[in-house]
């Protein structure tokens, strides 16, 4: 910290004032930093010479378009399995279940990372498999936080078929549940993909506030008392956010 550039921290305390306002004065920077005028004027000269501020004909900054191209790199360069993997590790260390990582796939829900549990009793999920969006909680975590309009595409051309005995066929209840997941930002499945499982699930969403996954922990029922899963839920919770923030989510 004792060799921390100042003049890079404050330009970076300028920028930063952009994440909730589309442009600024001179002298709106100056009032909500309250950095010296004479020193905020040159750090935004030198960040408009190198293209991070762009400044119009009424003298407002905003943005400078090199950050599309700085977003899109990084973006191409983001591996969620990579980001997440760490992660679940220490999820699973913690919790001594199956965790899993799921993506959309076109209409279907597809598994790009699972570590399984120590129990000898295990369910029996591998990397690649698909499940459809509104059956199960690794999958339905996805279908909640799609768009409106996406959701309800998605809902009026698929048919509720049933893979268990607690697998979601009504219309109007998925509807609920799905809300209601929305909401409080996580889902539990009973039996919805095979029978005696259950699992939870959180979202993990991107840089753009977008749905990007799902985190999920599952296995036998009889190991996910009310008690379990209230712990459960808080943990799954908290590693999807760390997930979400190493994808830029804010």
């Amino acid at each position: 910290m004792q060799n921390i550039n100042k003049t890079v921290v404050k330009s970076m305390k300028l920028l930063d004032l952009f994440r909730t306002r589309s442009s600024l004065t001179l002298n709106e920077m100056v009032e909500l930093t309250g950095l010296p005028k004479t020193s905020t004027h040159r750090m935004i000269v030198s960040l408009e010479e190198v293209g991070l501020l762009q400044k119009d004909h009424t003298g407002t900054y905003s943005l400078g378009m090199i950050f599309l191209e700085f977003g899109q790199l990084v973006s191409d360069r983001i591996d969620l399995r990579q980001l997440a993997l760490p992660i679940m590790k220490d999820l699973r260390d913690e919790i001594g279940e199956a965790v899993n990582l799921t993506i959309k796939d076109r209409a279907e829900a597809l598994y790009i990372e699972k570590l399984d549990t120590s129990h000898p009793v295990r369910l029996f999920t591998k990397v690649g498999r698909r499940s459809p969006l509104y059956a199960g909680a690794c999958s339905r975590i996805i279908l909640a936080h799609l768009s409106e309009e996406e959701m309800e595409n998605y809902l009026k051309g698929q048919a509720l078929l049933s893979y268990g005995e607690g697998t979601i066929t009504d219309p109007t209840l998925l509807r609920e549940v799905l809300n209601t997941s929305r909401l409080e930002g996580y889902t539990v499945s009973h039996s919805e993909l095979e029978n005696g499982t259950t699992a939870l699930a959180a979202p993990i969403f991107d840089y753009k506030g977008q749905i990007a996954g799902g985190l999920s922990i599952a296995g036998p029922s009889d190991r996910f008392d009310e008690q379990q899963l209230a712990k459960m839920i808080q943990k799954v919770k908290a590693s999807a956010a760390k997930i979400s923030h190493a994808l830029g989510y804010r």
